[in-house]
């Protein structure tokens, strides 16, 4: 097997992959996904025990052990471009040799369970409720970079650029599932499910209009009103279908979980949406022990 490169896989000094700033040893191999930055802290107050910690740019990590489990949280930055960063290197600390800079025989395959907030596109998902994120849909392009080799949904794929007229000259979306053992551990008979549609920008990707044109004004329209199988579009965020697509290519496991702080349709946002946020994250980690 050929050696990676310096240029490929780029580590620092100390021996830590570049962006992250973490050492193999340094990983639990259950791990939870956060946006912010200062979320990190938000969860790991709950940790008996924190035995690591860094941060470099917007990628900050702490490992340590919630009520016996070890446990990793990790801060990814807003965008598919840093999931693409995050998910690659979480790869690399456990499926490449440092060493000898050369895949490993053995493969290990990563629990990631991200955790965010987003504003439903449904009127009977709630402000304060949880939203499970069953399949994603990608309008970002990022994961057309990679060969798919048919781990995408092309049905669905075909159903919502027909539904919406999608307009390819924006590149064709992409869809992928969570991991079937990460929705039946989750799950619960009070979490909402649905389709989360991952944009690669918050403004005119999601159909914000400051002092530019839109392309499609209807756009969001025609998101709102997309169902697939009994499953509606039901948030439109920035990760989660980056998430699942390179997990997916890379045979990690991963689930993305949803705090709703604001609804659409009723013009509604959560008057506590701290504490929703917090009550997600400690719906989490339980779920992680049981």
């Amino acid at each position: 097997m050929k050696e990676i490169k310096e240029s490929e896989l780029i580590l620092n000094p100390d021996g830590s992959v570049y962006h992250l700033n973490i050492k193999p040893e340094n990983l639990a191999h259950d791990i939870i996904f956060v946006g912010d930055q200062d979320r990190v802290e938000e969860v790991t107050q709950y940790f008996d025990s924190i035995e690591f910690k860094t941060q470099k740019r917007e990628f900050k990590t702490q490992t340590g052990f919630y009520k016996g489990k070890r446990l990793s949280v990790v801060s990814t930055g807003i965008g598919p471009d840093n999931i693409d960063i995050v998910l690659n290197e979480l790869d690399a600390l456990v499926n490449i040799d440092f060493k000898t800079r050369k895949i490993k025989d053995q493969l290990t395959s990563l629990n990631i369970v991200r955790v965010g907030t987003s504003g439903s596109l449904q009127a009977d998902i709630l402000v304060d409720s949880f939203l499970m994120s069953v399949h994603a849909i990608g309008t970002d392009n990022m994961l057309r970079s990679y060969e798919l080799n048919d781990k995408t949904n092309v049905e669905m794929e075909n159903a919502f650029v027909n539904h919406t007229n999608w307009n390819e000259i924006k590149g064709k979306p992409y869809s992928v599932s969570a991991h079937q053992s990460l929705i039946q551990k989750f799950d619960s008979e009070n979490i909402h499910k649905g389709i989360t549609i991952t944009a690669g920008g918050f403004y005119g990707a999601q159909g914000r209009e400051l002092r530019l044109k839109l392309q499609d004004e209807k756009l969001n329209d025609k998101i709102d009103s997309f169902e697939f199988k009994t499953l509606k579009a039901t948030n439109l965020e920035m990760e989660t279908a980056a998430i699942y697509g390179l997990s997916k290519l890379l045979n990690h496991n991963a689930l993305s979980l949803n705090a709703i702080v604001a609804n659409r349709k009723n013009g509604t946002f959560s008057q506590n949406s701290k504490q929703t946020i917090d009550n997600l994250i400690k719906y989490t980690l339980n779920k992680f022990i049981e």
